[in-house]
């Protein structure tokens, strides 16, 4: 069954057998958010991966972040004669050193660095307004939030198991409750964790007519 916040707040209530006058819909709320922040901090899923397309401002080294990005995938750009090249990345340190007169257009851009939570920057200075192609993971939406909150999330209703589970380790411990039943589901999220990260990072990264059908080896006794 897929999830829609209200079901989970339940299940995450009849789990601990606890009323919503402990488990409160803001703390919820709360425990569900962080509990999302971990499955998406702990495995790259492909629902998370986004594009963004604009134009190098000539003179100006700086682009700003998108607002709901989470970290840069890679970045193209394409050059007046429609190429296209793969800028390289660095460190800022890299990029001084570089290109040490930041204030004046240079040319194409060849690298790309993290310069600071809200730019980052290219060198060398762009000399035109070429179209750069920004791939990276953005923040994933929120159960808590509309319209997740009534349609449910890529996680909610793909991997209902990995979510609860996530959601009831925080539960037991916001609520101090028996080591074991903490154990017992902490396990059980480290498992759905293991087979949904060896699904976004492994199988459907995969295809089988380059890489085969994936086989699992059988022991076989001699004769």
């Amino acid at each position: 069954m897929a999830y829609t916040l209200a079901n989970l707040q339940d299940d995450i209530r009849n789990y601990t057998e606890v009323d919503d006058g402990v488990l409160t819909t803001g703390i919820l709320n709360t425990i569900i958010k962080n509990s999302e922040n971990k499955i998406y901090r702990e495995a790259d899923s492909d629902d998370n991966r986004f594009y963004a397309t604009s134009n190098l401002a000539a003179g100006s080294r700086y682009v700003t972040i998108p607002s709901d990005l989470r970290f840069i995938r890679y970045v193209q750009l394409t050059d007046a004669a429609g190429d296209q090249t793969f800028l390289e990345k660095k460190d800022t340190s890299y990029m001084a050193t570089f290109y040490d007169t930041p204030g004046t257009a240079s040319g194409i851009p060849k690298y790309y660095a993290n310069w600071d939570a809200n730019y980052w920057v290219v060198a060398p200075t762009p000399n035109s307004t070429n179209l750069i192609t920004l791939a990276y993971t953005k923040q994933p939406d929120s159960i808590t939030a509309s319209p997740g909150s009534t349609q449910g999330t890529y996680t909610s209703n793909k991997y209902q198991d990995l979510l609860l589970y996530a959601c009831l380790v925080e539960a037991y411990g916001y609520l101090k409750g028996p080591v074991d039943m903490l154990q017992y589901y902490a396990q059980a999220y480290q498992k759905a964790m293991q087979s949904y990260a060896i699904e976004q990072q492994g199988r459907r990264r995969r295809d089988e007519y380059q890489d085969g059908v994936i086989r699992t080896p059988l022991k076989s006794p001699s004769p």
